[in-house]
């Protein structure tokens, strides 16, 4: 919640496995974003997704 509530932009991003979007939401919370720090949110969720994929994957793996 405490770094939810201090961010400029809110970032919605949902992608596949494999690194395909399925939603992109960005709202700016104070002033407005440029295309260089949609960039940079986007590389960062699709970083964060990997990890995650990853963590998930090898979760599994253990449980079979």
């Amino acid at each position: 919640y405490t770094e939810d509530v201090r961010a400029e932009t809110d970032m919605n991003v949902v992608v596949t496995g494999s690194g395909k979007f399925i939603e992109v939401q960005g709202t700016a919370e104070g002033a407005p974003f440029d295309r260089d720090e949609l960039n940079l949110l986007l590389d960062l969720a699709l970083a964060g997704n990997a990890r995650l994929t990853a963590i998930q994957q090898a979760a599994l793996a253990v449980a079979k």
